[in-house]
């Protein structure tokens, strides 16, 4: 096997590494039900994704581990109004007052 062959042959199995899980669901449909606590666990995969490419972001800083920065306060302060009132724009609001606060206010 030379090296262009091999090469699509890896192509054509990423291929269809990815596409087959993917299809499984279209494809089976209602014929095949998953286990409970899978059914419970993919409830949380959303929020775990949205925390995945969040949290990175918050505590890191110039490519270093920053536990005191303004974006975590930020972070700190959208999550205690979307925890206290149920309007969807106080987390924003409080959000950006914090880090706006913070950054020209106090120069952070």
């Amino acid at each position: 096997m030379n090296f262009d062959a091999s090469l699509w042959l890896v192509f054509i199995l990423i291929g269809l590494a990815t596409t087959l899980p993917r299809a499984s669901f279209i494809v089976l449909g209602n014929r095949v039900t998953l286990p409970g606590v899978v059914q419970r666990a993919l409830r949380y995969a959303p929020a775990a994704a949205l925390a995945a490419i969040v949290v990175p972001d918050l505590l890191i800083v110039g490519n270093e581990l920053q536990v005191f920065n303004p974006k975590l306060a930020a972070g700190c302060a959208a999550v205690a109004a979307s925890t206290l009132w149920r309007n969807p724009w106080l987390p924003f609001i409080a959000g950006m007052t914090v880090l706006l606060g913070l950054r020209f206010g106090l120069g952070l």
